[in-house]
């Protein structure tokens, strides 16, 4: 049994009851779960021959995004069930677009603080209306899915990344509760790494988030038998996860060296990002020796902390920084 410690006492792993259960747990938290500029739209209505259990609405970049969502519990067959779900949501969106648009338009019409966030992104952005920024979406973006599940094996990632060559990101949405009742909800926030730190609580400020258009960089961390051996010793660096969204836009790749060093050191330009050893991992194969950059140091009480996995940046901001709180 999975437990989480806190000084109040204990939480336990909790099963959900049934995908009811998960959306319900999903809106709770859907402000962290989703992050700044994105709009879940609860809404289940009929497009071609299919229901999608949701929408993700991503209005976090220049470059928006719609994202068909299917609400999972991890006993059911992934190639048998989930995959065949999102082929047919895939169909779906292709037959019937002005069905997607128009199940859009009524729902953010209908929500007021939706409404107020498209309007913004719309001013922002120099578009006409909202009905412009749906068709944007809807006509002028490929097809991309996002799959939130109970529990996320390693084989279901991998499957479902191999089957596919749209856009798919995964994220898994853990209930934990307490003796007297109480919930708390653990999960890696949509796209973590985008933002200068990632909320550990619902309610809590959630960092400055960069435009997910201006990313050419991933950043890793590295111990110094690692840097050594890997970085510097292999031109690569591998069993790294990279979001689906993201890795396409990929050209450098640095390394945050850990304790004692505690800084951005080296650089190199990517020349390919592959599958690792069939997992939901990729190794990522320079084009060029690493170079030397910086060093750009951790901040001592700064806003931005230690990289403890993959974080996103660009190379023109790397290159002006001189801390991490200015890299990211």
């Amino acid at each position: 049994m999975s437990l989480i410690w806190t000084p109040y006492g204990n939480y336990a792993r909790v099963d959900f009851e049934n995908e009811s259960d998960l959306e319900k747990s999903v809106l709770a938290v859907s402000s962290s779960l989703f992050g700044p500029g994105r709009i879940y739209v609860n809404v289940k209505k009929k497009v071609g021959k299919n229901i999608p259990d949701a929408y993700l609405l991503d209005l976090s970049s220049s470059s928006p995004r719609l994202y068909f969502v299917e609400n999972e519990l991890s006993g059911h067959h992934p190639t048998r069930h989930i995959a065949i779900q999102l082929v047919e949501f895939m169909s779906s969106f292709h037959e019937d677009k002005n069905g997607v648009r128009n199940i859009l338009v009524e729902a953010l019409n209908a929500d007021a603080s939706a409404k107020k966030t498209c309007e913004a992104y719309v001013g922002s952005q120099k578009l006409h209306s909202i009905e412009d920024l749906i068709h944007k979406l809807v006509f002028e973006t490929e097809f991309a899915a996002l799959v939130i599940i109970d529990e996320q094996s390693e084989r279901l990632e991998t499957i479902l990344n191999k089957s596919f060559s749209f856009t798919l990101e995964v994220i898994e949405l853990a209930r934990y509760e307490s003796d007297k009742g109480d919930r708390v909800y653990a999960f890696e926030p949509f796209l973590a790494g985008l933002q200068s730190e990632v909320p550990v609580a619902e309610g809590k400020e959630l960092g400055k988030q960069m435009d997910v258009g201006a990313v050419d960089t991933i950043v890793v961390p590295a111990r110094e038998d690692g840097f050594q051996k890997v970085f510097l010793g292999q031109n690569r660096w591998y069993a790294i996860r990279v979001h689906a969204a993201i890795k396409p836009q990929i050209k450098y790749i640095a390394v945050y060296q850990v304790a004692p060093v505690q800084a951005i050191t080296h650089i190199a330009s990517v020349s390919s990002i592959e599958q690792w050893e069939g997992s939901n991992k990729y190794v990522v194969n320079f084009a060029e020796p690493p170079k030397p950059i910086g060093p750009i140091t951790l901040l001592n009480g700064g806003k931005v902390h230690a990289p403890q996995a993959p974080r996103y940046t660009n190379r023109q901001k790397l290159e002006s920084a001189k801390n991490l709180d200015e890299a990211f």
